[in-house]
C-alpha cells in the first residue's frame, strides 16, 4: 500500500476507515455478507485509506486451545485475502503483531470509567454464558477496541447493531482524553455500509448466525463444500404459510429473502415474483444454489493461499510493519502528553 496514508497534508487524506474481525472459529456467511464483502467494496472503491485488523488478541477473553487458536489465526487471514482483500491497496494485519494494541488499551483503561464498562451489554451477556470465566479482560475489552481504533485516528468505522454501544465508549474515551490534554485522537464516527446485511441463524432465525452455534445446521461456514451448504439451506427453518414473500412472523423467510437479495442483487419484490406459486422447496434450492456460486471462488482461492505459507507470512509482516509505524505515531504522542518520558 501507498505511504498516502500517512501523508501531513489534508487536502489530500482519505477518510481513514478501521474494522476488524475475531479469528475465533470459521468465518461464516455472516461475516461475508454483513462485513467481509464490503471490506472489499471500500478497498476497490478508493474513497478511502482502509484498515483492517485479524483481532485475535481479543479472542483470549474465552480460553482458547493453543493449537486450535494458531489453527483458526491462520485460516480466518487466508480467508478473508480469498475474499479480496489486496494488501497492495489495504492495510491487513494481526492484532498481536503490533504492540501498540496492548500499550494503549491500558492507557484508555485509566481514562475508562468502571460504572461505563459495566454497563456494556455485552460484558453482561457474555458473563451469563461463560459463568466459569468471568475475566478482567472480558471486562475491560471495549477499552482494547477503544484502542484498536484510536490507534489509527480512525474517521469511519463499521458497526452493526451489537457494537454500538462499544463505538459510543470508544467516542466517549477520546473526547474526554482531548478535553484533557488537547487534539490527541480522531473521534470516530460509526456508519452502516451501503450493502451490509444481517444474516440470522438458519435454524433460529430470530438470533444472528454465529459460528459459536452448536446446531451445526444453522451455520453457513464460507470453506463449507457445496453439498454441505445445499443441505444446510434445505434443513433452514421457515414457517407453515408456504409463501415466498417478506412478512411479520416469517423470521425464516425474511432471512432467506435477505440472503438471496445479497447475493444476486435482487429487491425483495422481485423474489417474491419469482417464486410466485412455488413452494418453499424451490425457493431454498435457489438460495443454496446461489450461495454456492457466490462462494465458490472464495473457496478456490482459500485453496491457493493456505497452501503458501511463505506467501501468508510475507503479508501479514508487511501489514504489520505498516500499522506499527501508524499506531506508533499515535502512541508516542498519547505517551507524551500524559507525561511519561522518552526512551
Amino acid at each position: 500500500m501507498s505511504n498516502e496514508i500517512l501523508t501531513t497534508q489534508p487536502a489530500e487524506k482519505k477518510k481513514i476507515v478501521f474494522s476488524a474481525i475475531q479469528p475465533s472459529g470459521t468465518i461464516t456467511l455472516g461475516n461475508y455478507l454483513g462485513a467481509l464483502r464490503n471490506w472489499v467494496t471500500m478497498q476497490e472503491e478508493g474513497q478511502y485509506n482502509c484498515i483492517y485488523a485479524l483481532a485475535d488478541l481479543h479472542t483470549i477473553t474465552v480460553r482458547q486451545e493453543p493449537a486450535v487458536m494458531r489453527k483458526n489465526i491462520l485460516e480466518a487471514y487466508a480467508s478473508i485475502l480469498a475474499c479480496g482483500i489486496d494488501t497492495e491497496k489495504s492495510v491487513f494485519f494481526i492484532q498481536s503483531h503490533v504492540n501498540a494494541h496492548a500499550q494503549l488499551a491500558w492507557l484508555l483503561n485509566c481514562y475508562t470509567q468502571f460504572g461505563e464498562l459495566s454497563r456494556m451489554t455485552q460484558f453482561k451477556d457474555k458473563s451469563a454464558k461463560h459463568a466459569d470465566n468471568i475475566n478482567a479482560g472480558l471486562f475491560t475489552y471495549p477499552c482494547l477496541m477503544a484502542a484498536d481504533i484510536l490507534l489509527y485516528q480512525a474517521d469511519l468505522v463499521p458497526v452493526g447493531a451489537d457494537q454500538k454501544q462499544h463505538l459510543e465508549l470508544s467516542r466517549d474515551i477520546a473526547e474526554r482524553f482531548n478535553g484533557r490534554y488537547g487534539n490527541v485522537f480522531t473521534v470516530p464516527e460509526g456508519f452502516i455500509p451501503k450493502n451490509g446485511a444481517r444474516v440470522m441463524s438458519l435454524q433460529d432465525p430470530t438470533r444472528k448466525m454465529s459460528k459459536s452455534d452448536e446446531n451445526v445446521n444453522a451455520c453457513v461456514s464460507l470453506l463449507d463444500t457445496p453439498e454441505v451448504i445445499m443441505k444446510k439451506f434445505k434443513r433452514a427453518v421457515t414457517d407453515s404459510e408456504a409463501k415466498v414473500c417478506v412478512g411479520e412472523g416469517k423470521e425464516g423467510v425474511n432471512n432467506l429473502i435477505g440472503i438471496y437479495s445479497a447475493v444476486t442483487g435482487k429487491t425483495a419484490e422481485e423474489i417474491t415474483n419469482e417464486f410466485e406459486g412455488k413452494g418453499y422447496g424451490d425457493f431454498k434450492v435457489a438460495v443454496g444454489e446461489a450461495v454456492v456460486e457466490e462462494l465458490r471462488p472464495v473457496r478456490e482461492r482459500y485453496e491457493q493461499y493456505i497452501k503458501d505459507k511463505a506467501y501468508l507470512e510475507e503479508s501479514w509482516r508487511k501489514g504489520a510493519e505498516f500499522a506499527d509505524r501508524l499506531a506508533q505515531r499515535t502512541l508516542a504522542k498519547t505517551m507524551k502528553k500524559i507525561g511519561f518520558v522518552g526512551r
